[in-house]
Parts: structure tokens; C-alpha cells; sequence
């Protein structure tokens, strides 16, 4: 798609749900990003649009003040992508590989120790692994695959503030990383109507089941509430599946958006997320009871947004 096609795409999405939709791009727009004015600080969140998905993760994260801004000299870094299905790449269920593999050559070189990568999966974990690329994608980058099937690689945690979800078990690599970042797929859920930030750590902890039968909105909402929490998250929506997830049934599916988000902000990331899956945040229930725990804001009025092209 070209750049002329691409914006107006947007420009038809925002119109036809009356939204000021966060990535509209403005036909000045240019691909050079723009400069933060003195004393603002970083952008809340970044949209950037246009690229592959790695060189996207680049414009972003240097928008966002840099890699080593998140991880330090030492540090044990998780990375928790999407790898719940046998699926492979191109069928758009799980993270892009290049886009997990990037991340990780960025975090080494800014310093950290080691980077980790689990998911929790549906399908049989090492057919997951494997046929999403992902497990390549991260020995080649100098990651570790971690096993996340096993009720002996969790932890159980309290979730004092938690209205429905009061506990549940946690994987050891979550609990004991110092940078945790948190890499989902955009993509259209049955149960949740979504998959982007919160939904993804779903994949962190051992008992989906109990979500599915106590509330799916609020057990996601509430396991945003314990101590630790992502460090950064980053939204792969470069094909994006628009229907049928989130295992989806064939390419059909998928709509080539070429857009990648990034913020420090679960709820701000997923509101934007919704809005490129031409969904209204408001349908997407757990977003607004995230907001109401405090985790993050779904006003995105209120904050600064630095939108990117390539």
C-alpha cells in the first residue's frame, strides 16, 4: 500500500466511527520524526506506520527516548510475545519473529545480561514455538526459549486489588526479571473481542481457564493491578486479523496495516490498539475497567502522541 492509500485508509476509518482516530496522519506529515520540545519529556505513546515491523520497532523505541532508556547495564530482560498457536508467520496469530528477534539484538546490546522469551501457549508449546518462527527468531538474536507448560514453572500471587481475579499463578521469569516487555499481536478475540497488551498476559500465568469461567473482562483488567507490570509495550499491527481469532482460519483474515504501537501505558496502547481494528474502546470491556483500576488512561486527548511514517 502507498502512502497516499495508506492515509486515506485512516482518514475512512476515523470518519466512519466518528473518532478522532489516534494515528490519522496529516498529508504534511513527514517521515523524519518530530522533535520533542524542550522539558515535555517522552511521548506517552508512539504510532508509527509504514515499515517492516523491525525498522518500525527502531523509529519507535528512538522516538521513545531509546532502548537504554529500559533496559540498563546487568539487567535480565523478558521479552513476552504472542505464541499461542501452531501457526506460522504469514497466517498473522502469533508476533511477527522479526519483530521479537529486533527487540532482543536491541536489548543486548544496550547492555542486558541475559533475554528471556515464554508464552504460555494453546497448541502444543514446542509445534507453537517452532512453526511461529519465534524460537529461531530468538536463539539467532542471542535470546533463551523458556517452557512454560509445566504447573512447576509458576508461582502463585495475591491480586489484593483484583475484583474477581484474587490470586493466580504468575511464571518464576515474570517475577524475577527486571525488565519485562511486553510484544502482543493486534488481533480480533471471540471471547474478548481483542488481543493486544493486557490480553497478551493472559500467557504469563498458568489457569486461563479460570478467566473464562469468572469474568474474562475483569480477570484481565484485574491482573493489571499487581506489582509488577510491563516495563514497555510494544503492538505488532502489521497484519492485523480483523476476524475469526484469534487462531483464524485462513490470510483472509488479515488486513496488511503496517503499523506498530509502543508505550509504557497498557490502556493507552490497547484503547489505540482497538481503533486500528476498527473497534470502539468502549466494546472492548476490560480496557474501561483497567482504566477505572488506574493501570493506565484510555483519554487519549489527554496525552501525547507521536504519530511517525515511513
Amino acid at each position: 500500500m502507498d502512502r497516499r492509500k495508506f492515509i486515506a485508509l485512516l482518514s475512512t476509518i476515523a470518519a466512519s466511527y466518528n473518532l478522532k482516530f489516534p494515528l490519522t496522519l496529516a498529508a504534511e506529515e513527514t517521515a523524519s520524526a518530530a522533535v520533542a520540545p524542550a522539558g515535555t519529556g517522552f511521548p506517552d505513546l508512539v504510532g508509527v506506520a509504514g515499515g517492516t515491523p523491525a525498522a518500525m520497532f527502531d523509529r519507535a523505541i528512538a522516538a521513545a527516548g531509546g532502548i537504554e532508556r529500559f533496559v540498563k547495564q546487568g539487567q535480565k530482560v523478558l521479552v513476552k510475545p504472542n505464541i499461542g498457536w501452531d501457526k506460522k508467520p504469514e497466517e498473522g496469530a502469533n508476533t511477527s519473529p522479526e519483530l521479537v528477534k529486533r527487540i532482543i539484538e536491541l536489548c543486548l546490546k544496550a547492555g542486558a545480561a541475559e533475554v528471556r522469551v515464554f508464552d504460555n501457549t494453546c497448541n502444543h508449546w514446542q509445534a507453537c514455538y517452532g512453526n511461529s518462527g519465534i524460537e529461531t527468531a530468538v536463539k539467532e538474536a542471542g535470546g533463551k526459549m523458556l517452557m512454560a507448560h509445566e504447573e512447576s514453572y509458576y508461582t502463585p500471587v495475591d491480586v489484593p486489588a483484583g475484583k474477581v481475579l484474587k490470586k493466580t499463578a504468575v511464571h518464576q521469569a515474570w517475577l524475577d526479571s527486571d525488565v519485562i516487555i511486553n510484544v502482543p499481536i493486534l488481533k480480533h478475540h471471540g471471547g474478548a473481542r481483542m488481543t493486544a497488551a493486557m490480553k497478551n498476559l493472559m500467557g504469563v500465568i498458568f489457569d486461563r481457564r479460570y478467566y473464562h469461567s469468572n469474568d474474562l473482562h475483569q480477570c484481565i483488567a484485574d491482573f493489571t493491578t499487581i506489582a509488577k507490570k510491563p516495563t514497555l509495550n510494544v503492538v505488532d499491527a502489521y497484519n492485523v486479523m480483523m476476524r475469526n481469532g484469534p487462531r483464524g482460519v485462513s490470510t483472509d483474515d488479515l488486513v496488511n496495516r503496517k503499523m506498530l504501537l509502543l508505550s509504557t501505558d497498557m490502556v493507552a496502547i490497547d484503547t489505540a490498539a482497538a481503533k486500528i481494528l476498527e473497534v470502539f474502546p468502549q466494546e472492548v470491556a476490560y480496557i474501561g475497567k483497567a482504566a477505572e483500576h488506574g493501570t493506565g488512561s484510555n483519554a487519549l486527548d489527554k496525552l501525547r502522541i507521536e504519530r511517525l511514517t515511513m
